[in-house]
Order: structure tokens, then sequence, then C-alpha cells
């Protein structure tokens, strides 16, 4: 496993930019996956966006495409959320996830690492 920090969570307006990060350590980052999950108020835990250990391929939930974008650093061990356009429903804790096997890549189960998550919260 590799071990997730993520960072870069806060309190922003509806309309305004947020950058996530996710930084990972203890195992060779550039051979897992990534993704980005969130979980709103009690609600279950949902994809948002995955990349590629390449950074070749990214996917996106339709409520973030157009809006987010999804892009890793692998010589610095770091993914990145950019986050425009935020929305109050985009009011969520932010887990970065990896894995470095198959599976869909939509299940929160297809993840073995885990980041503790960060707090966004936008205000209409």
């Amino acid at each position: 496993q590799v071990q997730l920090v993520e960072s870069g969570g806060g309190l922003v307006q509806a309309g305004g930019s947020l950058r996530l990060s996710c930084a990972a350590s203890g195992r060779t980052f550039s051979y897992y996956a990534m993704a980005w999950f969130r979980q709103p108020p009690g609600k279950d835990r949902e994809f948002v966006a995955a990349i590629a250990w390449s950074g070749g391929y990214s996917y996106y939930a339709d409520s973030v495409k157009r809006r987010f974008t999804l892009s890793r650093d692998n010589a610095k061990n770091t993914g990145f959320l950019q986050m425009n356009s935020l929305k109050p429903e985009d009011t969520a804790v932010y887990y970065c996830a990896a894995r470095r096997g198959g599976g869909n890549m939509y299940l929160v189960t297809s993840y073995d690492s885990w980041g503790q998550g960060t707090q966004v919260t936008v205000s209409a």
C-alpha cells in the first residue's frame, strides 16, 4: 500500500475554486492508479474522478465534468484535483485513493489505499 495525505480543502463561495493535493509516500506512486472520492453529509462515498498511473487517461463523474480536472506529478509523488465553478452541492469530505490492481475504478472497494480526507465547504 501507499500512504496518502490530502490537503487544500476549505471554505469557498459558490463559483470559486480550490485545488486539492494528494501526497503519496511509502511505495512507488507511479505504479498506482489514483482517484478522488467524496462523501457529502449524510450520504455514501461517491466517485469524483480517476487517473491512470501514467496520467494519460482520466475519468470524471458527470456532476463534475468540465469543472474539475485531475492531474498527477509522479516525479513529486503528488496528485491534484483542480475544482472550478464550485457549487454548494460539491460540499463534502474529499478523499484521495490509490490502487495497484484492476477492478471497477468507480467503486470504493477497488482501492486499497486511502487518505484521511479533507473538508470542502461551498457556501451559496
